[in-house]
């Protein structure tokens, strides 16, 4: 028997074309879901095929009309919401603080801070709407310290962390729960480019060296926590930031200063 049983329940997932929302719209899927899975990119309706009931839409998770149609037909297909998992992102490159551009801080803070928040907004009404359920907004370990990505996109991680604490108590007795995955090394369109690196150059088992597991994580594996804190297993888990890395973030990296000539 399975773990997690989430027939009758209606999932949306952003950033559903590839990595951990496209193993996340399976996930729920393979455990009895109708699944909402929508990107930006085309590829979003190769991520449904096979599944039964399932929908797949093209959007912008950072445009507010878009999220707004995305909520409107999730209900208008399905006929209503319980689960969101606002897991759209990019990752802005690896730029600091004297390197990125306000265009960049604008655009990564749009997809990935704003698009929660926008996610939030629309689909908690529906949820409570059903009678309740979970709101999943995909972090980072990057939101939880430094050393883990470029600054803008680390500070937008960080603004999603708070974002689930601020709106789990502003989602107080409605029966929506709201928590952040915290993902360290996985193997996603994201940053599939590093990996594709390292295994040309023989150094695949070096990726994930800096955790006690000594290796990267899988979409699969973040899915499971989905699955977790979406179901009735989680019902007392709310505005939590639950790192999926490892054991990446019990330590800290080495830090090197970049601002003058003096490294330690």
């Amino acid at each position: 028997m399975s773990a997690f049983d989430f027939t009758g329940k209606v999932v949306v997932v952003t950033g559903a074309a590839s990595g951990i929302g496209r193993a996340t719209a399976r996930a729920f899927a393979t455990h009895g879901a109708a699944v909402v899975a929508a990107d930006l990119s085309s590829a979003v309706h190769a991520a449904i095929e096979g599944l039964d009931a399932a929908l797949a839409v093209e959007m912008d998770a950072g445009d507010e009309e878009a999220v707004e149609q995305l909520v409107a037909a999730a209900c208008a297909r399905f006929g209503g919401i319980d689960i969101f998992h606002a897991n759209a992102g990019i990752a802005g490159g690896t730029a600091g603080i004297f390197d990125a551009s306000v265009e960049l801080w604008t655009e990564v803070l749009r997809i990935n801070l704003i698009g929660p928040a926008l996610a939030i907004k629309h689909a908690a009404p529906q949820i409570v709407a059903r009678g309740g359920g979970a709101i999943l907004c995909t972090a980072s370990v990057a939101g939880l310290r430094s050393g883990a990505g470029g600054t803008p996109y680390s500070a937008s991680k960080a603004g999603v962390i708070n974002l689930v604490q601020t709106a789990a108590q502003q989602l107080a007795t409605s029966g929506v729960r709201v928590n952040a995955i915290c993902p360290g090394l996985i193997e996603t369109g994201m940053t599939q480019r590093a990996f594709e690196y390292a295994r040309a150059q023989g150094k695949e088992a070096r990726l994930g060296q800096l955790n006690p597991l000594r290796r990267a994580g899988s979409p699969e594996e973040i899915a499971q926590v989905a699955l977790f804190l979406a179901s009735d297993a989680a019902s007392y888990v709310n505005g939590q930031a639950i790192a999926v890395d490892g054991g990446l973030s019990t330590s800290h990296p080495v830090t090197r200063q970049v601002f003058g000539k003096v490294a330690f």
